[in-house]
């Protein structure tokens, strides 16, 4: 498959200022947006790419770590001739959002984070299950479809009903290269015991973050926040954490009406917002004790050995 990635836009406004990037979850398209950009595009030009491995882009032969898609949108950026932007992640979307905030921190205007990955290591069975590197490659191919219809049924109780979005969603899914791209991207960030990288931890290396808004589902059944918020509020001080009571892994869809408002408003140039600042870490908490460096290395020796019975 191509290295193209496809772009949808709407709206031709704020050519002066900064264009949001909305970015979609794992196994998703930039149509998880389709309630939000109509909203945005009164104020700003909108930005919804498929990301590599999803939608209707390419399905390249490529390592599809977190570190990789933030390369990618990084470049996207750049092509776009876009010195600033606005980024919105969902998801897995919400950690490459991380990531393209340690990679290019002077690129990002403010940040909105929806439901997004590397907050801490709780993620669903599901997608655990989807990271054993000896099953997921053999049975991924001939699951994708009905894997798609499963994980969005799960994630809201609202997309039941929306039988044409996930058909759509089954049948890109289904494409030749998504089953690679789909376990590559999940074994880069998730292994049996749940969620390996959090970016979250490395942002005290960021000089000066951007105004940051984290949004997410109380009934998110995907990934679980009941301690994650908690923790990552602790660790941030300024940001903006807000639960939607009625949502679940989905809130820009599931009330889309109120999370279309409060992130216009949360992006209106003329709205100063706090730029949020790492509370240092104590440093028993920033240097693992033996335990912890044990625990550490025994799963990454599993992994290891169950990739290499794979191979």
């Amino acid at each position: 498959m191509s290295r193209r990635i496809t772009m949808c836009h709407e709206g031709e406004r704020a050519w002066r200022c900064s264009a949001p990037i909305l970015l979609h979850g794992l196994g998703d398209s930039h149509r998880t947006w389709r309630r939000t950009a109509p909203r945005l595009a009164r104020n700003f030009r909108v930005i919804l790419p498929d990301l590599p491995g999803h939608g209707l882009s390419g399905r390249p032969d490529a390592p599809y770590t977190l570190e990789w898609y933030a390369q990618v949108v990084t470049g996207f950026i750049d092509a776009l001739d876009l010195d600033r932007t606005h980024v919105v992640g969902h998801s897995f979307g919400g950690g490459v959002a991380q990531w393209l905030l340690l990679r290019a921190p002077s690129r990002i205007d403010r940040m909105v984070l929806v439901a997004p990955g590397g907050l801490s290591r709780e993620v669903s069975l599901g997608l655990r299950l989807a990271s054993f590197p000896i099953i997921a490659p053999v049975l991924a191919p001939h699951l994708m479809g009905v894997g798609t219809r499963v994980m969005l049924r799960t994630g809201s109780e609202l997309l039941r009903a929306e039988d044409d979005e996930i058909d759509r969603s089954a049948w890109l899914n289904a494409a030749p290269g998504s089953a690679r791209a789909f376990c590559r991207t999940v074994s880069g960030c998730i292994d049996m015991f749940g969620q390996t990288v959090q970016a979250w931890d490395h942002l005290h290396d960021v000089p000066q973050l951007p105004p940051m808004k984290v949004v997410w589902g109380a009934r998110d059944r995907i990934v679980p926040f009941r301690h994650a918020v908690g923790a990552a509020a602790s660790r941030i001080e300024g940001a903006a954490f807000v639960q939607y009571d009625r949502s679940g892994h989905f809130p820009h869809l599931e009330e889309s009406a109120r999370f279309g408002e409060e992130v216009a408003l949360f992006l209106d140039p003329s709205i100063a917002q706090p730029r949020p600042r790492v509370r240092p870490l104590p440093v028993l908490v920033r240097r693992p004790g033996p335990w912890r460096r044990l625990v550490v290395a025994m799963r990454r020796a599993v992994r290891a050995r169950l990739r290499a019975l794979a191979a």
